[in-house]
């Protein structure tokens, strides 16, 4: 069965090496059809590569070859890639994609093109990298009803607070070293501001609950605001900071999404996520807590994803697989700060006495160091709307919330 890729980059390049690699095995999988990758789209060239031949700059190419059923994509961004996915779907061809941008926006009317004209749209690696998640979660897990989601969906952050954690760096410093090392890009702003755990956090909720949510849906907050200060008294408690996409079912019309720094206590699974690691904690009615972790990106790890989404679609040629979400609404996605309660950590420029006269209760934090007039603490619960009243009036250098994963 011949297989074309879109997009000769990290991922691009690394799905054709396991393609390769695995040649032997992958017709025990498929019920006994090889695959073949025919075509690879991209508009760089690769003179010295040993699949020169295979390169072409013209996406028609790969649309009007009859004999190729599956394509990978693995271009990033939205556009070209939607044109491109939509077309091919149109054209009875199965596409797999990394493109978590691609399926938080646009993924509705993808699985809609898949599901009009026989084929199928699979992305297990769009959230995750390496880690089986998508499958687990529609498949594994269909036993549950679905009571929240909570997870360390990027990598590049997950390295930073770790560096400040484990090693006493500043937030600067780990992200230079970060970039020395590859993790994060020369502009960092998709990982540091939470945009690319956003993404992830809005297929997650598709699948889970069945509806669409798009980015613009989820309330996001970075890192860049976390210092040593808030790492030390935190540590202080117990805990240690990480960057969490939180998803909470309300009710059958209504969830909570945000992505934002959160307090982890060390007893969590997710408080010993460290580097580069991802981690993804699922709370099932019947389940109760399960967590999935590895590799939440990097060539092979997430290669090994988009090749286990082209066998799937190998498999069921004859057959569509029942597959994604419907439609979502501009307020399915609540805000949280009205509804949600939970406790803060918070450090403000003020006496114990003018927080103890404000709050019923708090649990006072201490670091090496501390400063007379500064005071660290961790709420009673309460949603983020009542914090902020309590707080006026009030000099709060940070606040951060505290997760119950």
């Amino acid at each position: 069965m011949k297989v074309a890729v879109m997009g000769y980059g990290t991922v691009g390049s690394g799905v054709v090496e396991v393609i390769e690699k695995h040649s032997n095995s992958i017709p025990i999988k498929t019920g006994g059809k090889a695959l073949e990758v025919s075509r690879i789209l991209d508009l760089r060239d690769f003179p010295d590569d040993p699949h020169k031949d295979l390169f072409t700059k013209d996406f028609n190419d790969i649309l009007n070859d009859d004999e190729i059923k599956i394509v990978a994509e693995t271009m990033g961004g939205v556009n070209p890639a939607f044109d491109f996915t939509m077309k091919l779907l149109k054209a009875g061809k199965s596409v797999v994609t990394s493109n978590k941008e691609l399926v938080a926006q646009r993924g509705l009317e993808l699985l809609q093109a898949a599901e009009e004209n026989g084929a199928n749209y699979l992305f297990e690696a769009s959230v995750g990298g390496g880690i089986p998640i998508i499958r687990p979660l529609t498949q594994c897990l269909a036993a549950n009803n679905i009571e929240g989601i909570a997870g360390i969906l990027n990598g590049t952050t997950n390295f930073i607070l770790t560096m400040m954690i484990e090693e006493g760096m500043s937030f600067e410093e780990a992200l230079k070293i970060a970039q020395e090392k590859g993790y994060a890009e020369k502009d960092p702003t998709a990982d540091i501001e939470g945009h690319d755990a956003c993404r992830k956090v809005c297929i997650l909720a598709s699948l889970a609950f069945g509806k669409h949510v798009y980015p613009n849906q989820v309330e996001t907050e970075g890192i860049t605001n976390i210092t040593l200060e808030d790492v030390s008294y935190i540590n202080s408690a117990g805990g240690v900071i990480k960057l969490l996409g939180q998803i909470i079912y309300i009710n059958d019309d209504e969830i909570a999404a945000f992505v934002s720094p959160a307090v982890v206590y060390n007893g969590s699974q997710l408080a010993s996520v460290k580097d580069v690691f991802n981690a993804i904690l699922v709370r099932g009615d019947a389940v109760g807590d399960v967590c999935f972790y590895g590799p939440g990106a990097g060539k092979l790890p997430t290669a090994s994803a988009v090749v286990a989404d082209i066998i799937d679609c190998a498999k069921h040629t004859e057959r569509k697989k029942i597959f994604g979400w419907g439609e979502g609404a501009e307020d399915y996605v609540v805000d949280y700060k009205s509804s949600i309660k939970m406790p803060f950590y918070v450090r403000a420029k003020a006496s114990c006495t003018k927080i103890n006269s404000i709050f019923d209760e708090v649990k006072y934090l201490s670091r090496q160091g501390q400063p007379s007039d500064e005071v660290a603490f961790i709420t009673d619960i309460m949603t983020e709307n009542e914090l902020n009243e309590k707080l006026s009036g009030i000099d709060v250098i940070n606040t951060i919330k505290v997760t119950n994963y």
